[in-house]
């Protein structure tokens, strides 16, 4: 699909989630500070629908859906968090180990 229907898709979605999440803001005990993240997850998906491989879009997907869970579950993040970047560094430079094996 070319680059300028991806990004009308993108944007459109961008734009829809983002009034559904005010919406949401207004009319709920939920506030905006606590589904921002459902944001990132609707990037990581827009991005996973023109190729379900597209590391980026998994990538934005779990990130979202990880702050979506410490929103609303309060998990310490930042006690955990000297330890989520080297898994992150890890777990990178295998795939890309493993993607250029590949070729």
């Amino acid at each position: 699909m070319p680059t300028e229907k991806r990004n009308i898709l993108t944007g459109g979605l961008i734009l829809i989630t983002l009034g559904v999440l005010i919406f949401i803001s207004k009319t709920t005990a939920c506030s905006f500070g606590q589904t921002w993240p459902i944001l990132l997850i609707v990037i990581g998906i827009s991005t996973l629908i023109y190729g379900i491989r597209s590391i980026e879009g998994w990538f934005i997907a779990t990130v979202g859906v990880i702050f979506l869970f410490v929103e609303f579950y309060g998990f310490d993040l930042y006690k955990y968090s000297q330890f989520i970047l080297p898994v992150v560094l890890v777990l990178l430079g295998i795939y890309v180990l493993l993607k250029r094996r590949k070729h």
